[in-house]
């Protein structure tokens, strides 16, 4: 509670009691107590008030943010909200998102203040006799067929990883899932104490490190992942084989950073730095992965398994693929994370220049799955940037079933972008394992807020679909998406990017290089290709 953040505050009320003192010996005009006694009642209120985690964790600093904002919007924008990468966009939308959670409204005036004559800008086309949707509460089977499918939302929280989160973010996030009947991945942290307490639905992501179902040696273990995949707020579970932030790296928490919760959620010892290795322990193929897939379904009784990925060499995601169709074995679902994604700490060259990009990403994946022949059988979630309903609308209509959102829930938790994940000194109480900072961030104030950007966001999609004359947002395709090329020229999406058709892959139609080039040399067998 004597954090330095707080100097300001002791300072007023130390000058604020000696004030009183000599007022009291008659050495001071009483006059003189009434400022400082009133800023620090000040400063004890912006402690101990609920829907500021600022203010809480910086009481009277925190009030310039404020003040600021009150008196200009924009220069809170961009000089109080961290956001470093000068994108004015990007701003927008967290701007948009924090109205969305406050339950303020998002309707803007003077019109669109992007740029419609610029390279890239895209819309979606609207129909002159829009329809009627009777709610947003749109929906995807996952598992059809298995003994436990799950009935998901379209808009999901993202993985992020109790460790990553703090309690209270992960608290929160549960409890706003709970109320709005959508979906909360675990990141690859596992199951902690703090996800079961309001009950939401979870997707487990079991990574390489096998967290909550590991040995003492880090390998995977039967009986601690059937207990806890069993468990009914267990939905689905996510093999996790790369993330798109630092996709091929792996990863280390470090020993410092070991709580005794965490080491228990976790399965790992304190005093020891907790390391997620690069890849899989368990299996080193395609055929193996998909072996380790029907094994994961098998141990939790039926539910929706899938992988989680970053494409990066084209030929292992179609040795994948292959090995589905060798095995006739397929995953419930693919969850395309794109290179464009969050993390609370990777290597610049990796966030910036590693792993492909989610558009092209979710494309291959998608094309394969139809040129295949497995498209039916296979949902297809994607992550990446995704936070407003045209984000969502476009990532389906390029073959998405669902998609995950991480930056925008975190806004919604009250993240402000200040980039200090990795220190453990978040300001918002979001990203830390420090209790005092933690305890800024209220969770039945910021489930409401992560309850109300999600059902705001899907009424804004629901408009979106009806403006577009469609039955259901599933009916989206790339032909409703328009991009302008240049200055006198646009096209539509459908007509920019290619897309195979039902079993090209099986008879040869390869139809462009990277499957003509890649697809004849994959192998089930192995993750290189022949040579």
């Amino acid at each position: 509670m004597f954090a330095f953040r707080y100097w300001l505050l002791w300072a007023l009320s130390a000058c604020t009691l000696l004030f009183l003192v000599l007022a009291a010996e008659g050495a001071l005009a009483w006059e003189w107590v009434i400022a400082p006694l009133l800023l620090t009642v000040f400063g004890l209120r912006d402690l101990l008030q609920r829907p500021h985690a600022i203010l809480r964790n910086y009481p009277l600093l925190g009030q310039f943010r404020f003040l600021f904002e009150a008196i200009r919007p924009e220069i809170r924008q961009y000089f109080f909200e961290g956001d470093n990468d000068g994108a004015p966009f990007t701003r927008k939308k967290r701007s948009l998102v924090y109205q969305r959670a406050k339950g303020e409204a998002d309707a803007r005036p003077f019109g669109t203040e992007l740029d419609v004559k610029s390279k890239g800008y895209e819309w979606i086309g609207h129909s002159l006799s829009p329809t009627k949707i009777a709610s947003c509460d749109f929906r995807v089977t996952v598992g059809a067929g298995r003994a436990k499918p799950y009935e998901m939302s379209v808009f999901n929280v993202s993985a992020m990883s109790f460790g990553a989160l703090s309690a209270n973010a992960i608290r929160a996030l549960n409890h706003g899932a709970k109320k709005g009947r959508f979906a909360h991945d675990t990141g690859e942290g596992s199951i902690s104490m703090h996800h079961r307490e309001f009950g939401g639905d979870l997707i487990w992501q079991v990574a390489s490190g096998y967290f909550g179902c590991r040995n003492a040696d880090g390998s995977f273990n039967d009986e601690k992942f059937a207990e806890q995949a069993r468990d009914d707020q267990v939905k689905m579970i996510t093999v996790k084989l790369s993330q798109g932030a630092k996709p091929g790296h792996g990863g280390i928490l470090p020993a410092a950073k070991i709580t005794p919760e965490i080491s228990l959620t976790r399965g790992v010892p304190m005093g020891i730095d907790c390391v997620s290795p690069a890849v899989h322990p368990s299996f080193s193929t395609p055929l193996g992965l998909i072996d380790f897939v029907e094994k994961l379904r098998t141990l939790s009784g039926g539910k929706p398994v899938g992988i989680k990925l970053c494409i990066g060499h084209p030929w292992e995601f179609f040795g994948i693929v292959k090995a589905m169709l060798q095995t006739n074995i397929v995953p419930d679902f693919i969850v395309v994370d794109g290179a464009e994604g969050g993390t609370g700490a990777a290597p610049l060259e990796f966030t910036d220049h590693v792993g492909m990009p989610l558009q092209e990403g979710l494309l291959m994946v998608h094309n394969t799955l139809v040129g295949a022949g497995l498209r039916d059988r296979v949902k297809i979630g994607a992550a990446g940037k995704i936070i407003t309903a045209f984000d969502i609308a476009r990532t389906m209509a390029l073959g998405a079933d669902w998609c995950n959102a991480g930056r925008g829930f975190m806004f919604a938790l009250g993240c402000i972008q200040s980039q200090s994940c990795h220190t453990d000194r978040c300001p918002t109480g979001v990203a830390t394992q420090n209790p005092v900072r933690a305890r800024a961030l209220v969770v039945p104030d910021k489930a409401e807020r992560v309850y109300r950007f999600h059902q705001s966001t899907l009424h804004a999609l629901q408009e979106l679909v009806q403006a577009a004359g469609l039955p259901h947002v599933s009916a989206l395709r790339a032909h409703h998406i328009v991009r302008r090329i240049n200055d006198h020229e646009v096209r539509l999406l459908s007509e920019l990017l290619k897309f195979l058709e039902p079993g090209d892959l099986l008879t040869g139609n390869f139809r462009y290089q990277v499957y003509e080039k890649y697809w004849p040399v994959s192998r089930a067998e192995s993750f290189h290709p022949e040579v």
